[in-house]
């Protein structure tokens, strides 16, 4: 049986041995989150300097005045030409410092290389976008919140504008504030139906009339214009106004006024078509304000898609640029 021994190594020996033995490489991170951080913090303060800097240049070129400042087509076109300048510069710039800013990758592939810094560029405007949005959230919340809201006005709000303003209060005769478009409300209607009308000299005599004007005490005003404005509430909701509460508000109306029933129906019929026609109108304009709303809603979310596509793909190209420029 043989039997091994072991010899000491000397310290020259044990020095030597540790030099010529292998040493395991040390890895490195494929992915520079620092360079990114720093590249996404530049774009994003950027991007929000140049955003007030862009809300102070577009504030002083427009004006509540006719004929002042430019048109709201040009203001719209002015704010989506400097959303996408400012994306670009600022996705650029925070592209450029991630590429630049990268630890050298040593003894790696050119093809590996470019792929690491377009990655690098586009994970910068990445960070910087969601930054951006995080700070901006109530902004970007509006735009959006106000397309799907105008969207639903046009179906479902625009459309019963006459019923639900006609219903606000009906014992002061009034619409609800700002259902009806321009302020208007069944009181004023219901007031110029009951304005003292012209009366004839035959009219004058009772015995050539016939007719008598009741006296009326100080609530009965208050009470007949509260239900004329529950009669045209109600018909507002169907359209034409029923030929019995035109007989019986043209009572109240001759009653009041001294006119005839034949003129005091006329009048009703007219004053109603009169309210009919203002909210129609009122329900109209708030379709049309409603569209319009809807459209510029869905332009901002379709150009805010192209300038943020076209950040991306500037802040991957200039990452490449820079890391060039950091291995050169």
């Amino acid at each position: 049986m043989a039997i091994s021994s072991t010899v000491p190594l000397t310290p020259s020996e044990r020095r030597y041995a540790a030099d010529v033995s292998p040493v395991a490489p040390r890895a490195t991170s494929a992915v520079s989150w620092g360079a990114i951080a720093a590249g996404a913090a530049a774009a994003a303060a950027l991007s929000l300097i140049l955003l007030i800097l862009g809300v102070g240049l577009g504030l002083s070129t427009i004006s509540p005045w006719s004929y002042e400042g430019i048109s709201a087509g040009s203001f719209g076109v002015s704010t989506i030409l400097w959303l996408t300048l400012t994306q670009l510069l600022a996705s650029a710039t925070g592209g450029y410092l991630a590429g630049r800013l990268r630890t050298k990758w040593a003894d790696t592939h050119a093809d590996e290389i470019y792929f690491r810094d377009t990655a690098h560029g586009f994970l910068a405007w990445a960070v910087a976008s969601l930054a951006t949005a995080a700070l901006l959230t109530s902004v970007i919340g509006a735009i959006v919140g106000g397309g799907i809201q105008a969207g639903a006005s046009v179906v479902g709000g625009a459309a019963s504008t006459a019923s639900v303003a006609a219903t606000g209060t009906a014992a002061s005769g009034k619409l609800v504030p700002g259902q009806s478009g321009d302020g208007e409300s069944w009181a004023y209607f219901v007031d110029s139906l009951f304005r003292p009308g012209e009366v004839s000299a035959a009219s004058n005599v009772g015995a050539a009339t016939g007719r008598v004007t009741l006296p009326v005490d100080a609530s009965t005003p208050t009470r007949d214009a509260a239900v004329v404005s529950r009669i045209f509430t109600n018909a507002s909701r169907t359209g034409p106004l029923p030929p019995e509460d035109v007989r019986y508000v043209g009572q109240l109306v001759a009653q009041r006024t001294g006119l005839s029933q034949q003129d005091a129906e006329k009048r009703v019929a007219d004053t109603y078509a009169r309210a009919q026609a203002r909210l129609n109108a009122a329900e109209t304009a708030a379709k049309d304000a409603a569209d319009k709303a809807r459209k510029v809603s869905a332009y901002a979310s379709m150009w805010g898609f192209i300038s943020l596509l076209a950040g991306a793909f500037i802040a991957s190209l200039s990452a490449t640029y820079g890391g060039r420029r950091r291995d050169a």
